[in-house]
């Protein structure tokens, strides 16, 4: 069956990037090594004697920028970024808004399942394979590294985020194969404070899923019906990537 009508369906949809643009200066997690960037540092240029072309290095952490995490990052003998291809690179996309608890709880806040069941209500059954993004309004904050920690005067981070049961409820009981989020990392800051570990980054990895971070113009996708394209290098051992991510609806 040919998908060509589909593809002109498509054409006059509307494409939003969901991708921030990266540089030299662009944040990254404080536990990686200063030195670790260095974007578009030119080898070969259009002077050279055997071919006028440009030819640029590029080097950074897998976890930079709009990124994908595979379950090798947290986990010895994991399945790693080899272990998924082309197949998991399109879902049905639900976006679940947690603006309305920041700006009346402040950041220290986490969605629920009664926030998922509240979605559900509006907006019907999330489906099974969906990817499902975490809308925070947190990626108004790029590049600023310093807001996007939201530190308190002691270190402590103050970022919203996911719950266990959150996610298990989504993965579990939905179904889904994917969720993103603006920030960080995965986890509400107070809950892997009080847990003292990433443990709902932990649970999605460890169980074989694959999650975006430091996603962003999820205001600008509706919450419902669109469709996510997330892409990445083919890496054979990535434990993460820098990704491609659009939503089309």
């Amino acid at each position: 069956m040919s998908l060509w009508n589909v593809y002109d369906e498509l054409k006059d949809a509307t494409w939003v990037d969901l991708t921030h643009p990266l540089t030299n200066e662009s944040p990254y997690w404080a536990g990686i090594p200063e030195g670790s960037v260095e974007l578009c540092r030119t080898v070969f240029d259009y002077d050279e004697e055997m071919l006028s072309c440009r030819i640029q290095t590029y080097k950074f952490p897998g976890q930079f920028g709009t990124h994908v995490d595979f379950p090798n990052h947290f986990t010895p003998g994991k399945p790693g970024a080899e272990a998924y291809g082309a197949q998991h690179m399109a879902m049905p996309l639900c976006v679940i808004s947690l603006t309305g608890k920041i700006a009346a709880e402040g950041p220290d806040t986490a969605v629920t399942v009664e926030d998922i069941e509240a979605w559900e209500a509006e907006h019907g059954r999330i489906p099974e394979g969906a990817f499902v993004a975490l809308r925070t309004d947190w990626s108004q904050r790029w590049p600023d590294n310093d807001a996007l920690n939201n530190f308190d005067t002691e270190g402590g981070e103050h970022c919203p985020g996911w719950s266990m049961e959150a996610l298990r409820f989504l993965y579990e009981e939905r179904g889904i194969q994917m969720n993103g989020h603006e920030t960080f990392d995965t986890d509400a800051s107070f809950l892997a404070a009080k847990a003292g570990d990433l443990a709902c980054e932990r649970y999605v990895l460890d169980n074989g899923h694959l999650q975006v971070e430091l996603m962003t113009n999820l205001d600008q996708v509706p919450a419902a019906g669109a469709i996510v394209f997330v892409a990445w290098p083919r890496i054979e051992g990535a434990t993460g990537l820098p990704a491609r991510v659009v939503a089309v609806y």
